[in-house]
């Protein structure tokens, strides 16, 4: 069984992730009221690291699994990022994934922290991936902050995030 588990989170995290965040695409809300509605983009390298979570007592027959997510993102985002994973899979041709994260640190020298939502999709290999930063949950000098981000990785494994984000002007 568990045998079983890792083979779909490596499938979760080879397909889903690394097809499905490559070419997804994603966009900012727009701002309204008197904040500065100036959509900014950075981009940098992160590290990642998942890691297979037990099942729910009584859940272990389920098709879905769950992870850990630990992030270290550099460059103009610099901190950490820390959140859940739940995923599901079929014969490795279909699944989806959500996922919770917490990202501490400082974005362009502003600190603070947020919350972002992942929601990935395979549909028999054709991927989708939505990664949107949780509705007023800035805190301090990253409140108000609004934004999506993309991850790429490239043929060697390494992450890249390019983040599009909205802020309003500082008090």
């Amino acid at each position: 069984m568990m045998k079983a588990r890792t083979m779909m989170w490596t499938w979760v995290l080879g397909a889903v992730l690394a097809q499905g965040c490559a070419g997804s695409q994603a966009t900012v809300s727009p701002r309204t009221g008197s904040e500065t509605n100036m959509t900014k983009r950075v981009q940098g390298p992160f590290d990642v690291k998942v890691k297979p979570l037990a099942p729910d007592e009584g859940a272990a027959a389920s098709p879905i699994g769950r992870m850990s997510i630990d992030k270290r993102y550099h460059g103009d985002l610099e901190g950490t990022g820390v959140g859940q994973m739940l995923a599901t899979m079929d014969d490795g041709k279909s699944g989806a994934y959500v996922a919770m994260e917490r990202v501490t640190g400082s974005l362009q020298g502003r600190k603070g922290s947020f919350s972002i939502h992942h929601t990935g999709r395979m549909t028999r290999g054709a991927p989708e991936l939505t990664i949107l930063v949780v509705p007023d949950s800035g805190t301090d000098e990253l409140k108000g902050l609004t934004g999506s981000m993309q991850i790429q990785i490239d043929e060697k494994g390494g992450h890249t995030y390019v983040f599009e984000y909205a802020l309003p002007d500082a008090p």
